[in-house]
């Protein structure tokens, strides 16, 4: 074949180049990549693919990230860049984003560009930065804002990949439940800002120098808010002048009453006053503090003024509340529940508190949480789902009904149990006691097909805490706190998908009652299991590490089940009973002398209507309808959990209440970027075999490979001699 002339080979790089333009140009159009991560947490979940989807007008998202970032900084960067283009590829002309050029080099644009995320309320963080072999650092814009019509939604700090895809559709989902709220609100929410004018004197003895000006810095953040909302609140000022006044405000709405006493030097007379910012909807109202006290020692007393951002986003979120934009969801507030807030009892004692405000604000952000208070208060109808948390106090039995009832009429419940209460130590230096938790619940999960057993699971397989040098350094096994691996969750259920390993704390077995359940009626999943090397402890209960041992005898070692999920149709508890009375609905009338006023009292029409009794109809068999039971309180507790919800353990309890609303897809979108990937435990044997053929079994390899292709170059060339000796 002789060579090309250099017609030839001009033409054929003009056809080569246009074949190249040409699969650029297709690809533009038919443009595609394949995701090869296990779960595939570069491609848009299905979760995210329905938000973007339900988009009825133009999304707009504005990035502020500063250029030329360090690593990791520059990653979170990309997969941002990445992760809008995938929005906006099923957005199309409803999906729209830019990034804005904040460097110092970027000259007046970038200044514009600065004080418009300042105005959006995005704030430079600082970051280490090493630079020639020395750390310094930094300020760098890190955030995003999400314009959707009038709303604005934020993520002021994206310092991660990991949750960002969850961060940004549940924020587009929000905005969407929250246009649709405001269309169809018809009422106002009545903003009333109680002011005492007779602050203004004080202002500048407890140093609040801008107190003249806070009413208009209210009424102007509410005006603010109203053009951002469809103009859904409406703002009144009241002065509260008069002793009685103030007194009924501060009751009613538990404002911070302030009084003082004369200052004749500074022409200051004896007074009074609040301040309060109250909204009131539907006959429930929320207070908001404008000025707060904090007692600081030496110092004594100072003075505080809520800041108007910080004003903002606590009237938005009570706005959020009120209007419903979020599922609503039940938690039970008495019977001994640990509360919803900071327990501020345990903090001023300097013990360990009790409350559950971690878990509240993992929650809050995307349900709408309702304390119901089973002694007053009903359960509401069509409720999605009821959190039962530790109760310790004995529950009636027509409060049982309350929660049977609506378990029938489709609530979901979760309870999250503990078979002991603990008790104050009887002396100094004694360990407290526990004593069993005996509600009357029990009975009601019993015959749904559930047992919480009177035990704690204790196990080899536990956390294990690093002990300070003064105690001789080293570790020490927590062995009522389990840790539970892989092998011991249940992933196959969708919510389940990549937890691979919790954390654990005094819990109690969960055992499945076979003869109370229908298995054509209800699916029973075992979601948790311990190890095979747990046992139980019964009976005296000390939780004590000095002093716990595993037990000699193997046969108490077994695998026990921690928490199951319970689907189907159930039968009530009440089921063939009559309906149990309600505490303080029972007659009065004592035994003989009733009755004879019955038989002397006149039989008119109003006496006749007084005797009238109604029969309460009890639901005996339930719609489709979850109960997922796990018997460990403390995993709620804020030791266990993280505030950004990103550990495994705040992932599975998120996970678990989503699926209870029936949000499978969210659950599973937040648990894909899980990144706790644990080892597989193996056997020294197995560990030698890797490691021999790691050191040794590659270079053998290589070695045989070059060998072949030593033997078949040898071939060749004896096939090539033999054609030309011929």
């Amino acid at each position: 074949m002789g060579k090309l002339s250099f017609k030839e080979r001009y033409l054929k790089f003009i056809l080569y180049l246009t074949v190249i333009v040409l699969v650029n140009i297709v690809g533009l159009s038919l443009f595609f990549r394949a995701d090869l991560t296990a779960n595939k947490i570069y491609s848009l979940s299905p979760a995210s693919k329905a938000a973007v989807s339900t988009l009825s007008e133009p999304l707009t998202i504005k990035v502020f990230f500063s250029k030329n970032l360090p690593a990791p900084h520059n990653n979170t960067e990309r997969y941002l860049k990445d992760l809008l283009t995938e929005y906006s590829a099923l957005g199309g002309r409803y999906f729209n984003y830019t990034f804005h050029n904040l460097s110092q080099e970027g000259g007046a644009v970038a200044d514009h560009n600065r004080e418009m995320a300042r105005s959006y309320g995005i704030q430079p963080l600082q970051i280490r930065v090493m630079e020639n072999d020395e750390l310094k650092f930094k300020n760098a814009y890190m955030g995003l804002v999400m314009l959707h019509g009038d709303l604005i939604e934020k993520i002021p700090a994206i310092t991660a990949t990991n949750g960002l895809e969850y961060q940004l559709t549940t924020a587009i989902q929000k905005m969407n439940n929250k246009v649709s709220a405001l269309v169809r609100f018809k009422d106002k929410i009545q903003a009333t800002l109680y002011l005492s004018s007779g602050l203004n004197a004080i202002a500048p003895l407890i140093n609040l120098p801008e107190l003249p000006r806070l009413g208009d810095q209210v009424k102007k953040a509410v005006e603010d808010l109203n053009k951002k909302n469809m103009d859904i609140l409406s703002f009144k000022r009241v002065d509260v002048n008069t002793q009685d006044q103030m007194e009924k405000v501060a009751k009613d709405f538990d404002l911070m009453a302030m009084t003082w006493p004369a200052v004749p030097d500074q022409n200051i007379e004896a007074g009074f006053g609040t301040a309060g910012l109250v909204l009131t909807y539907n006959g429930e109202s929320r207070a908001l503090a404008l000025i707060s006290a904090m007692e600081i020692p030496i110092i004594g007393t100072t003075y505080q003024m809520t800041e108007p951002q910080a004003l903002t986003e606590e009237i938005t979120a009570v706005m959020e509340k009120m209007i419903g934009i979020n599922k609503d969801i039940g938690y039970l507030s008495d019977h001994g529940t640990p509360t919803m807030g900071p327990d501020r009892m345990a903090m001023m004692q300097g013990r360990q508190g009790n409350g559950l405000q971690v878990f509240n604000q993992l929650i809050s952000s995307r349900y709408n949480v309702k304390s119901i208070a089973l002694e007053k208060d009903e359960i509401p109808e069509g409720l999605n789902c009821l959190i039962i948390t530790k109760p310790t106090k004995k529950f009636t039995d027509y409060e049982l009904f309350q929660i049977d009832q609506a378990l029938m009429k489709g609530t979901n419940v979760a309870v999250f149990a503990d078979a002991f209460e603990q008790q104050q130590a009887s002396g100094m230096g004694m360990p407290p006691g526990f004593a069993p938790i005996d509600t009357g619940l029990e009975k009601l999960l019993a015959h749904y097909g559930i047992k919480i057993d009177t035990a704690y699971v204790l196990d080899k397989n536990a956390y294990k805490q690093q002990l300070p040098q003064s105690q001789g350094g080293g570790e020490q096994v927590i062995y009522f706190a389990p840790m539970l691996k892989e092998k011991n969750i249940n992933t196959d259920p969708v919510f389940m998908k990549n937890i691979k390993g919790l954390v654990a704390m005094q819990i109690s077995p969960v055992s499945l009652i076979k003869k109370a359940i229908d298995p054509e009626k209800v699916s029973a999943t075992r979601l948790l299991t311990s190890s095979d090397q747990a046992w139980l402890m019964t009976d005296t209960i000390n939780l004590n590490p000095m002093y716990i041992t595993p037990p000699a005898a193997k046969e108490e070692f077994a695998p026990r089940d921690l928490a199951w999920i319970l689907e189907g149709q159930f039968t009530s508890y009440f089921a063939g009973k009559p309906v149990p009375v309600k505490k303080g609905d029972e007659a009065e009338i004592p035994g003989d002398q009733g009755a004879e006023n019955k038989e002397t009292q006149p039989q008119g029409p109003g006496k006749a209507m007084a005797g009238l009794k109604t029969q309460q109809r009890i639901v005996e068999s339930s719609a489709p309808v979850k109960l997922f039971v796990l018997g460990c309180a403390q995993m709620l507790h804020d030791n266990m959990l993280d505030a950004a919800g990103q550990t495994t353990n705040a992932t599975f309890l998120l996970n678990t209440i989503d699926h209870l609303n029936g949000d499978d897809a969210v659950a599973a979108m937040r648990s894909k970027q899980q990144t706790l990937n644990p080892v597989a435990q193996t056997s020294a044997f197995t560990k030698t075999v890797i490691k021999t053929v790691n050191v040794a079994g590659l270079p053998a390899l290589v070695a045989l490979f070059g060998l072949l292709v030593m033997v078949r170059r040898n071939i060749r060339k004896k096939q090539i001699a033999q054609m030309y000796t011929r």
